[in-house]
């Protein structure tokens, strides 16, 4: 009997001793301190936390006036929730956009992850962020004089010659500089925040334009500009590793791990989010409507705090602008030179610089006007892609109801894009207002359902192949 107990004593088994060892050491390394929790979450909330972002929301309260809550309730889907979403269904569904998509076809996700990079880069992200930053840090100061044109080129120029050199070698020079900045600006953005509390600028209006009716869906289709979730397809990648980094092995840690910073990050976005469009609704009395999201931000930090308000606000603008351009065009310039190799990373910093210096002197409200059709296309393909991959075991992953998906969602996404590019949009509104929720730029929504059921029905007709993604999130092929 003692020859049995001291058998079974794990000490006297080396084989069972190692496996609690091992058991013993992932769980320490899955139960990480919330400090680490809270340094994720808020790593995860800079990563989407630029100059750029913070300027539509002071718009939709603007004109939402004493709709701003019913308006912020859909931005904040689009502009917060949906970026979590991506970010977890780019874990489901390979790790890359590229793989992501790949579930639909291989040329579907070649077309789609160009536009993406495109977008993401020279065409829409670094020529906002350098107008964003000219728009508070520079133009308040010299929008009383004449030749305003030649400041933005002068300006664009030197800042993006600036984007150009700390992109050039990667380093970790801007991710410290990413670290010291964050801090410094919600520091100061809260302190922007809560003089706009303590002494309001004015009563919030009546609503405006589109607002007055279809708030909810106006709302939810502005919170395509801050393109968030377009990023995360890009960043998320970075999220992903920091994880792996820790010695995280547990499907289930990592899962509880991200809910955590999950929830530090969108409640950290919400409140941004909430507090600018406060500080729109709030600033019509006191500077009156204004085209852009800049320009509200920056009148109104002069408003509350004088003209010291411009430089506090500016300086922190131009910090975050420039981490965030960074970020971008090494992002686009790493993508071309892996699909075209011939062309160096350094060639393409250098064209990708050229075409958004030339984009950016159009000004930040040419660039939003040409940049929103771009938008209204790849927004319903990333949502369809996300609902997709999180629905895919119930349809057992079958590649036709991918394609019918997409399909549907994008006819309409592309004859949203024609509309706001003012392209017969009085002709496609008679031709396709039958669709529900059309004329609110939602009826993606429709047809996306619709192409689904067809993509089903022709998968179980034709015997498709299953495609199950296992926990780990990896696909497992059963005929």
């Amino acid at each position: 009997m003692q020859m049995t107990i001291l058998h079974n004593h794990p000490l006297e088994r080396p084989g069972r001793a190692l496996q609690l060892f091992n058991e013993r050491r992932k769980t320490m390394k899955n139960n990480i301190p919330f400090s680490q929790v809270l340094a994720i979450g808020l790593m995860l909330f800079a990563m989407f936390l630029g100059a750029g972002n913070v300027i539509f929301a002071p718009m939709v309260g603007q004109q939402a006036g004493s709709n701003i809550w019913v308006a912020m309730s859909g931005f904040l889907i689009t502009g917060v929730g949906l970026v979590l979403l991506a970010i977890v269904a780019l874990t489901r569904g390979g790790g890359t956009v590229e793989k992501l998509a790949q579930r639909v076809h291989p040329l579907f996700a070649i077309i789609f992850s160009v536009l993406l990079f495109l977008t993401l880069g020279p065409i829409y992200v670094i020529p906002r962020t350098t107008s964003v930053v000219y728009e508070i840090a520079i133009n308040p100061l010299v929008q009383a004089k004449s030749n305003t044109s030649l400041y933005l080129l002068i300006f664009s120029l030197l800042f993006i010659g600036l984007t150009i050199l700390l992109s050039w070698n990667t380093t970790k020079f801007v991710d410290r500089l990413g670290k010291m900045i964050t801090p410094i600006f919600v520091i100061l953005l809260i302190t922007l925040i809560v003089k706009s509390f303590i002494t309001p600028m004015g009563m919030i209006g009546q609503p405006q334009d589109d607002y007055v009716t279809g708030t909810f869906l106006t709302g939810f289709t502005q919170g395509y500009y801050t393109m968030d979730v377009l990023a995360a397809f890009v960043f998320g990648g970075i999220f992903i590793k920091s994880i792996s980094s820790l010695g995280i092995t547990s499907e289930k840690a990592v899962s509880a791990l991200f809910i955590k910073a999950g929830i530090i990050t969108m409640i950290g976005l919400v409140a941004l989010q909430l507090s600018m469009a406060w500080i729109g609704a709030s600033s019509v009395e006191a500077i009156g409507f204004k085209n852009n999201g800049g320009e509200v931000l920056a009148q109104s930090a002069i408003a509350l705090f004088g003209k010291s308000g411009i430089y506090i606000i500016g300086t922190v603008i131009f910090l975050t602008g420039i981490t965030t351009n960074v970020a971008c065009l090494a992002a686009v310039s790493e993508y071309f030179e892996k699909i075209i190799p011939s062309v160096s990373y350094k060639k393409w910093l250098i064209v990708f610089s050229i075409v958004g210096l030339v984009i950016t002197n159009f000004g930040l409200n040419t660039i939003l006007t040409l940049a929103s059709p771009i938008l209204l296309l790849l927004y319903p393909l990333a949502i369809a892609l996300i609902a997709l991959v999180f629905t895919n075991n119930l349809f057992n992953g079958h590649r036709s109801v991918y394609v019918g998906t997409v399909i549907g969602t994008g006819l309409v996404a592309v004859l949203d894009a024609l509309k706001d590019a003012n392209i017969a949009p009085e002709a496609i509104n008679h031709f396709f207002g039958f669709i529900p929720l059309f004329e609110n730029g939602a009826g993606w929504i429709i047809t996306g359902l619709i192409g689904f059921f067809i993509g089903l029905v022709a998968a179980k007709s034709r015997k498709e192949p299953a495609a199950i993604i296992n926990m780990s999130g990896q696909e497992i092929r059963k005929v």
